[in-house]
């Protein structure tokens, strides 16, 4: 039995025209770089080798059946992208991840194919997973027993990237640098190409960050043009030029993001003072008085986040965002905008299971602690998109569970768009414009009818209205 075993798992690789979603989140979360060495181990057929290869990387492919030949070097990134599934024997299974494990010198990425995949997966129950049609084995995982099985087995501390994508780190460092570039926000850098030009990108900085960055924070072609600059210069420059006030809010900015990465540290397991990536350190140095301090205000922070009344006080003070009797919701472009202690909720939902590549809205209820990441693909094209998927985080429990619409004859779509938005989006008033005509037209007179597609159809005939694109429009006859 485990020789066919061994011979059917090569029907389980999949030719891939375009990277995997392990590869995509990896490169999206910086753990996948030129600089990198990269070992995609079980690669299959090897389309994410080839995808990798095109930008650049420096990766190379093993696979018992398909590149058995490559050596097996240790790697700065191991991907083990969709593998644990297809290995029935337990012990064969937990040695693969220790191998895997040990090739990675800076991080592991684990990803898997998860319980709700089940109406996808045809077959017999086999072992602690199935025996499919196709007489290849699929064990899925849940959300949180892959997160814990990679802890388990390779002792570290994980993040979850994506629901069934989970990175181990090596160390402490490589970790924080990981959440501190998925929770504050990158610095962007103004062109330069004279000293003129170099002095308005620092100036910008300084105003965007409320400090002056360090050397090696500024990009090589700023650095070089600011080079003959003394440091006492360049603050006398920036000190002149800067706008006071902006300096003061971008100060404020970095000092709330400061507070949020170390909140979610803590959730994460914080470590020492020199293990932060070397720009949390310099804005732990501009902002607070000493690391001390500033983790002590992270932590009370932390703790605001399991009062009721103090989570719901956020939802209503919150400039952006639409509030409910039971959750505030808030589109993706406005996250970042909700008071911190909601952005450290959904934050800390996200490194506990997982955020969704795609994603549109997310849903923070106000009783008890969980977040819904709901997918509206069109939100932006459609006056009234149909949600795609949900995927929701419990965060007491940390259990999880997907929604998908796929195959829903009557989705349930969206209203009042605008209220999802920051004020100052630049779509906001367009859509309120839409609402403001729907709400003339007599469209919002039953709202208990119009929350799914044939409703909201049979109340736009009632009327007597159609819609093109944002516009609303009398119904032609006939």
């Amino acid at each position: 039995m485990q020789e066919s075993w061994n011979s059917d798992r090569r029907r389980t690789a999949i030719g891939r025209v375009a990277l995997s979603a392990p590869a995509r989140q990896a490169l999206a979360d910086r753990q996948l770089t030129p600089d990198r060495t990269i070992l995609d181990y079980g690669c299959g057929r090897g389309g994410d080798v080839k995808s990798l290869q095109q930008l650049d990387c420096r990766v190379t492919g093993w696979d018992p059946y398909y590149s058995s030949d490559s050596p097996l070097l240790p790697s700065d990134v191991v991907l083990l992208t969709y593998v644990l599934n297809v290995i029935e024997d337990v012990a064969e299974r937990r040695q693969t991840l220790k191998q895997a494990w040990e090739l990675a010198t800076t991080v592991l990425i684990v990803s898997a194919r998860l319980t709700w995949e089940r109406s996808k997966v045809h077959g017999q129950k086999f072992g602690d997973g199935l025996l499919t049609n196709r007489q290849t084995f699929q064990h899925l995982f849940g959300t949180s027993e892959l997160r814990n099985y990679v802890e388990e087995v390779t002792g570290a501390r994980c993040v979850s990237a994506a629901p069934g994508i989970v990175y181990a780190f090596k160390d402490d460092t490589a970790r924080l640098s990981c959440l501190a570039h998925r929770i504050v926000p990158d610095a962007e850098w103004l062109a330069s190409e004279d000293t003129t030009s170099a002095i308005a990108s620092l100036v910008d900085y300084v105003e965007r960050r409320g400090r002056l960055p360090h050397i090696e924070e500024m990009p090589r072609p700023v650095a070089e043009l600011l080079a003959h600059l003394k440091p006492g210069e360049l603050r006398r420059l920036t000190r002149d030029s800067a706008d006071a006030d902006k300096v003061t809010e971008g100060g404020k900015r970095t000092t709330l993001n400061t507070l949020l990465f170390l909140a979610v540290e803590l959730f994460n397991g914080r470590g020492p003072f020199s293990s932060l990536p070397r720009s949390v350190q310099l804005d732990v140095r501009a902002c607070f008085s000493s690391y001390r301090e500033a983790c002590q205000r992270a932590d009370r922070l932390l703790l605001k986040l399991r009062e009721d009344d103090y989570v719901r006080g956020a939802m209503h003070a919150s400039a952006a965002g639409k509030l409910t009797q039971t959750a505030l919701y808030v589109h993706r472009r406005a996250i970042d905008r909700l008071p911190t202690v909601l952005r450290l909720y959904e934050h800390c939902a996200s490194i506990a299971a997982g955020r969704p590549q795609d994603w549109t809205i997310a849903k923070l209820k106000h009783q008890g602690r969980a977040v819904s990441w709901l997918d509206y693909p069109e939100f932006d094209t459609d006056p009234h998109p149909r949600i795609a998927s949900s995927y929701l985080v419990n965060l007491q429990t940390l259990e999880t569970a997907h929604m998908s619409y796929a195959n829903s004859s009557n989705r349930p779509l969206l209203h009042r768009k605008h209220e999802l938005l920051a004020p100052d989006d630049p779509d906001a008033l367009k859509y309120r414009r839409l609402t403001d005509s729907e709400i003339r037209a007599g469209l919002y007179k039953h709202p208990h009818l119009i929350g799914t597609e044939n409703g909201w159809e049979a109340e736009l005939a009632r009327c007597g209205r159609e819609l093109r694109g944002h516009r609303l429009v009398r119904r032609m006859a006939g």
